[in-house]
C-alpha cells in the first residue's frame, strides 16, 4: 500500500468522524428544539393564582417547579462551558418570576444560552468529565455529554410533574410526544 492510499484512508476516517460527530450534535439539536416547544406550551399554562400552591406537603410550590423547568435549558451551557457546579461556592437561588411571561422569558434565554453553546460544541469534549458537588459531597459525576442528556432528562420529567399539578388543577394538558387526553392533535 503506498502513501498516497494510507492518507486517502485517513482523510476518508476523518471525513466519516467528521459527519458522524456533526450528526450527534444535529440529534442534540433537534432534540434540544423539540423539547423547548414543548415546555412553552406547558409554562404558557401555569396559573400565576397558583404559584404557591402544591399538590402535597412534600411537592415543590408551583412557581419553583416551573422557574426550574424553565432554567434546565441553560444546564447545556452550564455543562459545555464550565467543568462542574459547586453550590457551596454558588449556592441555588431560584429565579425570579411573577408571570407566565416572565416564565416564557426565562425559558427562552436558558434554551438560546444552551442552543448556542451546543451549536459551538466540539464533540470531542463531550467525553470530559462534570461535577455537580455540594462541598465535598458528589452530587454526580458524568461526562459532558451525560450531563447534557442529564439536563434533558430533568426537563421531561419536571415537566411531567408539572403536568399533574395542572390536571389536579383541572387545566387542560398539552399532548407532548403525541395527542394527550385534553389535545387530541398529533
Amino acid at each position: 500500500m503506498s502513501i498516497a492510499d494510507l492518507l486517502l484512508m485517513e482523510l476518508t476516517t476523518m471525513e466519516k468522524t467528521k459527519q458522524k460527530n456533526m450528526d450527534i450534535l444535529k440529534a442534540l439539536l433537534k432534540e434540544f428544539e423539540a423539547e423547548f416547544n414543548t415546555t412553552k406550551k406547558f409554562m404558557a399554562l401555569v396559573p400565576v393564582d397558583k404559584f404557591d400552591w402544591a399538590p402535597h406537603e412534600k411537592s415543590m410550590k408551583m412557581k419553583s417547579l416551573a422557574s426550574h423547568i424553565a432554567e434546565l435549558p441553560g444546564w447545556v451551557s452550564l455543562a459545555l462551558t464550565t467543568d462542574g457546579l459547586d453550590f457551596a461556592k454558588m449556592p441555588y437561588e431560584e429565579k425570579k418570576v411573577e408571570s407566565n411571561e416572565d416564565l416564557l422569558k426565562l425559558l427562552t434565554e436558558s434554551y438560546e444560552s444552551g442552543k448556542a453553546a451546543l451549536e459551538k460544541a466540539n464533540v470531542q469534549d463531550f467525553d470530559k468529565q462534570w461535577t455537580l458537588r455540594n462541598g465535598e459531597q458528589t452530587l454526580g459525576d458524568w461526562t459532558k455529554y451525560e450531563t447534557i442528556r442529564t439536563a434533558f432528562s430533568q426537563t421531561i420529567h419536571h415537566r411531567a410533574q408539572l403536568g399533574v399539578y395542572l390536571r389536579l388543577l383541572n387545566i387542560p394538558i398539552p399532548g407532548s410526544y403525541g395527542p394527550s387526553a385534553d389535545d387530541q392533535n398529533f
